[in-house]
């Protein structure tokens, strides 16, 4: 059963996951009295630290899902991998899951959600399954040979699941995980992209303007929006091909659609997530309405707030878990030497290579602002020397 109440009457929303995606929409929540019922994974994840409620429980027993959904208005979820046939059985029972499982099997499924999107038209890179060595062979050889791109069809994000293969030999450990395979085109790109869309469950849209993402091993480092130096014709096709998805897969909520902007000037859809997304991060500080906002927003069905941008340019960086076993300790250099930073930390535990938090701030010198960002991130990893502790004695910028 449900366990938390509003004196203002507002419905009850759950979320499903208890990662940081989840914390930041709860932080959105407050904002908009609206209660939230988590299933978390343990009690000290991310969310459920700052959820006094929450049930902690596997999101893969029907019965916990029934439990944290009871007298809830609507269903939405900090991950994708609920599996379908649970989602189903909650429609079926009453409960409104947003994004459904009709929509959520095109982003827990690459297969499904290349035939897709194929059927659709949408631009992607050229694909097929592949079961075996021979398959393999067969579709780098109908591309002119060899590297192409492995991934398993369900599971796999920030590199993982993913292997770039120079020849039969590199894909052994990909075929030896015993999981479905696709191959995918290695695609000349110049730059990744993403289209984030809320849409609502009237059918109302918006979309914020599409941004860079800059990648580093696998794992999205830094987001620039809007895309520096993005043609106007190839932003307005990026938005409305993120618009045309949404519609046509009926997703409620966040979608965000990532995309490769290949050398000779297309564009191809990559990924697609149904959930707010790293790449709209920097709508927290740099848009009128935060991604996590309009997530509830639209799957509470309420009218959607403006995704415009407040300032010609924002930098989100990504703070990774470093050899800095304090994250606070950073915030003393980090908001004397830079007032105008916003930092974004997710109560996770420190370990390499972890999304543990991220830095926002915006303005109009976008090299100024990657500086600032990027020296912001750095601090809190431990990656500068204490003899940068005297920048913070200089002026502190406005």
């Amino acid at each position: 059963m449900c366990r938390v109440d509003s004196p203002i009457d507002s419905p009850v929303l759950a979320i499903v996951g208890g990662g940081q995606l989840a914390r930041m929409m709860e932080q959105a929540a407050v904002s908009l009295a609206v209660p939230v019922s988590l299933l978390a994974e343990a009690p000290d994840v991310s969310a459920a630290q700052v959820n006094p409620t929450s049930t902690v429980g596997d999101y893969r027993d029907l019965d916990t899902l029934r439990t944290v959904a009871a007298e809830c208005a609507v269903v939405t979820f900090d991950h994708e991998h609920v599996p379908p046939e649970h989602l189903r059985t909650l429609d079926a029972e009453g409960h409104a899951c947003r994004p459904g499982p009709h929509a959520l099997l095109y982003a827990q499924d690459k297969r499904e959600m290349r035939e897709r999107l194929t059927a659709l038209g949408v631009p992607c890179p050229r694909w097929a399954p592949v079961a075996d060595a021979a398959d393999l062979e067969r579709f780098a050889a109908e591309g002119g040979g060899f590297p192409v791109v492995l991934k398993t069809t369900r599971g796999g994000y920030d590199g993982k699941g993913v292997w770039v293969v120079e020849g039969i030999d590199d894909a052994a450990d990909a075929f030896a995980a015993g999981v479905p395979l696709l191959a995918e085109e290695l695609v000349d790109f110049s730059r990744e992209l993403s289209a984030l869309v809320a849409r609502s469950a009237s059918g109302q849209v918006a979309a914020y303007p599409v941004v860079e993402s800059r990648q580093e091993n696998g794992i999205c480092r830094e987001v620039i929006a809007p895309a520096p130096g993005l043609a106007a014709e190839l932003a307005a096709e990026a938005e409305m091909l993120a618009m045309k998805v949404a519609g046509e897969l009926d997703v409620v909520g966040i979608l965000a659609v990532e995309l490769f902007e290949t050398a000779d000037g297309r564009i191809l859809v990559n990924e697609l997530a149904m959930r707010p997304h790293n790449t709209g991060h920097w709508t927290m500080d740099g848009a009128v309405t935060s991604q996590f906002e309009n997530h509830l927003r639209a799957v509470l069905d309420l009218p959607l707030g403006s995704p415009r941008a407040r300032a010609p340019y924002t930098v989100m960086v990504n703070i990774l878990g470093g050899e800095v076993g304090r994250l606070y300790d950073g915030y003393a250099h980090v908001m004397a030497r830079d007032p105008g930073i916003k930092v974004h930390l997710y109560g996770k535990a420190v370990k390499p290579g972890r999304k543990v938090g991220h830095v926002n701030v915006y303005g109009d010198d976008l090299d100024d602002l990657l500086e600032r960002a990027r020296h912001a991130a750095a601090w809190f990893e431990g990656r500068l020397d204490d003899e940068i502790e005297d920048e913070a004695q200089e002026a502190p910028r406005e």
